[in-house]
């Protein structure tokens, strides 16, 4: 099969060397061309382009069986409330909305914080959208209405990554919101911090490819019910050192629990479940 991973970050970079062991023929893509050295060492092509360009994203979904998004927003311009209109929207938005347009079969990762703060419990698939007005949830949700407009679009719904090997560990993310944001940060501190692996991400995406699943999908490791940001974060400042974090509940995420039973009875499994009390 030939599959194009547009934005390979953790995620893609998984999903790609998944499937390129798999004997699949991947193109990844990357905005940055300092990255293609890295990219190439899992995938048989890479494209420099940005996912909003056509006829670049065109060329390289040429022949494809599926094009999957794991476009995300760069971090230094997610902390500001408007800071984050014009980079969501080109990252997410023209992205999914581009991807549709030059190919039948398009599966974008989408985030738990359409769901708002959750007006259901369990949170599902068919739980309410958010209005909340701020640019992240607002461009997940519109990217997801562009892939779920056409008849073969799917979306994974996923909560924070973590895991990787070139991640840093939570306490360090406390350290750095108290040096760059004055230890403001714009999260929600009631929210349930639910997390997935990246590798347990990069599964479920496959998954959802290889079963041909179309619609919207959680991918959300809930078997323990996690705590919220404000007790995560605090126990983490805490043994740091460090003062408590503030929260502006700029980006709302669940206060409630999630399910992940669509997918679970689709045949997934979550290798990797978190566990609540590591800040790792």
């Amino acid at each position: 099969m030939r599959y194009v991973i547009v934005g390979c970050g953790n995620v893609g970079l998984e999903l790609a060397a998944r499937w390129t062991t798999a004997g699949h023929h991947v193109t990844g893509t990357t905005t940055t061309p300092g990255r293609v050295d890295e990219i190439a060492a899992v995938s048989a092509e890479v494209a420099v382009l940005r996912g909003s360009d056509r006829d670049a994203l065109a060329r390289a979904t040429d022949g494809a069986d599926a094009v999957v998004l794991t476009v995300s927003p760069r971090i230094f311009r997610a902390f500001d409330a408007q800071t984050r209109v014009a980079e969501y929207a080109d990252t997410l938005t023209a992205t999914a909305a581009t991807a549709v347009t030059v190919h039948p079969r398009v599966v974008f990762t989408s985030s738990i914080s359409v769901y708002g703060r959750g007006d259901s419990t369990p949170v599902t698939e068919d739980s309410p959208r958010t209005d909340d007005p701020d640019a992240s949830p607002r461009n997940f949700i519109a990217a997801e209405a562009a892939v779920l407009a056409t008849t073969r679009g799917a979306v994974v719904r996923i909560p924070d990554v973590y895991g990787h090997p070139r991640d840093i560990d939570y306490p360090a993310r406390v350290k750095l919101a108290h040096e760059m944001l004055g230890g403001s940060v714009p999260f929600d501190g009631d929210a349930l911090i639910y997390r997935i692996d990246y590798r347990d991400a990069a599964a479920a995406l496959d998954h959802v490819v290889t079963h041909n699943l179309t619609g919207a999908w959680n991918a959300v490791p809930d078997t323990i019910v996690p705590p919220t940001n404000r007790e995560f974060f605090t126990r983490i400042a805490a043994e740091a050192g460090l003062p408590a974090l503030t929260y502006r509940a700029e980006i709302a995420t669940p206060t409630v629990p999630i399910s992940s039973a669509r997918l679970r009875a689709k045949g997934f499994t979550f290798r990797y479940q978190p566990d609540a009390c590591r800040s790792q």
